[in-house]
C-alpha cells in the first residue's frame, strides 16, 4: 500500500488530470423559459384551473390562485421549464383549448 507522502506515478497523475478535465467540461444548465398565461373574456375559469392542474401539475388551490391572478392582472406565470418542456406544455394546453373552442393564449419567454 502506498503512503500519502510518496510521490504519485505518471499513471496516477494522468487519472487526476482526466478527472479535472471532466469537472471543467461539465455542461451548463439549459436556459429556462416561463410559460405565460393571458386573461381573456371567453375561456371559462374552471377550464383554466383544469389546465393548470392537469398539464402544469399545480394543486387545485395553487391553480385557483393563479387563475385569479391572471383574471385580475391580465397575465401570470404557469411555470418555468426547459424550452422543449415549455413548448410541449403550451402546445398541449392550446390544443385542448381550441378543441373546446376557447381562445386561451399562452407564450414562452426566457426566464432571466
Amino acid at each position: 500500500m502506498k503512503r500519502d507522502d510518496e510521490p504519485m506515478d505518471e499513471h496516477q497523475n494522468d487519472i487526476i488530470d482526466q478527472i479535472r478535465e471532466d469537472e471543467d467540461s461539465k455542461t451548463d444548465e439549459p436556459p429556462m423559459f416561463r410559460v405565460i398565461l393571458f386573461n381573456d373574456d371567453y375561456t371559462p375559469k374552471v377550464f383554466v384551473v383544469e389546465i393548470l392542474v392537469t398539464i402544469f401539475h399545480k394543486s387545485a388551490s395553487a391553480a385557483t390562485e393563479l387563475m385569479w391572478q391572471v383574471h385580475n392582472g391580465g397575465r401570470g406565470v404557469a411555470g418555468v421549464y426547459p424550452h422543449d418542456v415549455a413548448e410541449t406544455k403550451v402546445s398541449v394546453a392550446t390544443t385542448l383549448a381550441r378543441e373546446n373552442e376557447f381562445p386561451l393564449k399562452m407564450i414562452i419567454e426566457e426566464d432571466r
